[in-house]
């Protein structure tokens, strides 16, 4: 195993990746990857997107190649973190059963960010157990890969802590240390969650209310002119409130020039500037930092079999470092009942 410091994240293939994921995680994987510090496992998490697509396998598989060529796009470079594919990791499953074992129906319940997707997905008395049971694969995915950081959004803070608890339940039941505590990275506070353009507390693919790696120029146009500012803001003139308005909260986050920002602050909550001028301001802003993102997808979408290539070879890469943690397990559970006759 590699002597730098693991660590792991994902998306599930549910669809192209949204600003929000950029935002929450993708750049701080691109950042950690870059230092060289550490050696990135970056799953894309296919077997945790059939707990709520399983009668729908083509919208997984038609998304794979499309998170895949998002990552290439915002610069997760194959050469420098290992992209795989979660179904393709054999001893996922196993450790997840052991996992289930060690945890309550009652304490998966209790995990907020459960309970909030659950409430999303308007599943009512009908949760897929395998919905319910997605966090105890998720401690399976960070631990198997002995992961000591895992970058990702705040709303995945629950998340995080279930995996430590489960690691400190196994360590115990064991009497072993070798699954290792993660640690949640999170974004730089205020830039955690980025709203919808519709106002909605949450970008969202199921909401339909991102804006996307792979949108064109024209998309994101319009897109942002469709946003979410003060509907009390209706003439020119008018004084605007500044909180709550989406396009400030992106300019916030995507204008480098907070000096700016707080000058069209003031002129907005004084009066005298448009929302349309506003607008037009952060479409200019957006474009700037999406444009090279969107041309690097693009390049890599003329190749797909390289894509796919890509995976395959990290997923065989993956597999192997799985699998010698899962060789571990077997030995502290005391099921490895046949090695020593071979």
């Amino acid at each position: 195993m590699s002597e730098k410091e693991i660590y792991l994240t994902g998306d599930r293939p549910t669809g192209k990746l949204h600003i929000g994921h950029y935002i929450g995680s993708l750049k701080n994987r691109v950042a950690m990857q870059n230092t060289g510090d550490f050696d990135p496992f970056i799953m894309i998490a296919d077997t945790q997107a059939f707990t709520d697509n399983a009668r729908n396998p083509e919208k997984i598989r038609r998304s794979l190649t499309e998170v895949a060529l998002d990552y290439l796009s915002v610069g997760i470079d194959p050469t420098k973190s290992t992209i795989f594919v979660q179904s393709q990791i054999q001893g996922l499953p196993e450790l997840t059963t052991y996992f289930m074992n060690l945890v309550s129906v009652a304490r998966l319940q209790r995990n907020p960010t459960v309970k909030a997707e659950i409430q999303q997905n308007g599943f009512g008395e009908g949760i897929p157990a395998g919905f319910l049971t997605y966090p105890i694969s998720q401690a399976a995915d960070i631990t198997i890969f002995k992961a000591k950081k895992v970058p990702v959004g705040d709303d995945q803070e629950p998340m995080i802590e279930q995996a430590r608890e489960l690691v400190r339940a196994f360590n115990n039941a064991y009497a072993t240390d070798i699954l290792v505590e993660p640690k949640g990275i999170f974004p730089p506070k205020g830039q955690g969650r980025l709203p919808g353009i519709d106002g909605n507390a949450k970008m969202s693919k199921s909401l339909n209310n991102g804006i996307y790696l792979a949108d064109d120029a024209e998309t994101l146009a319009k897109k942002v002119k469709a946003m979410y500012t003060d509907p009390q803001h209706i003439r020119v003139e008018d004084p605007g409130h500044v909180e709550g308005n989406v396009v400030f909260t992106y300019l916030d986050i995507f204008d480098p020039d907070k000096q700016r920002v707080q000058e069209l602050k003031d002129h907005y909550t004084a009066g005298g500037l448009g929302d349309m001028k506003l607008k037009k301001h952060l479409i200019d802003v957006m474009d700037a930092e999406l444009t090279p993102i969107r041309q690097r997808r693009e390049a890599f979408a003329q190749d797909i079999p390289a894509v796919l290539k890509m995976l395959q070879e990290g997923s065989e890469r993956a597999n192997i470092v799985a699998e010698a943690t899962m060789k571990e397990v077997r030995e502290a559970m005391g099921i490895n009942y046949f090695d020593a006759m071979n």
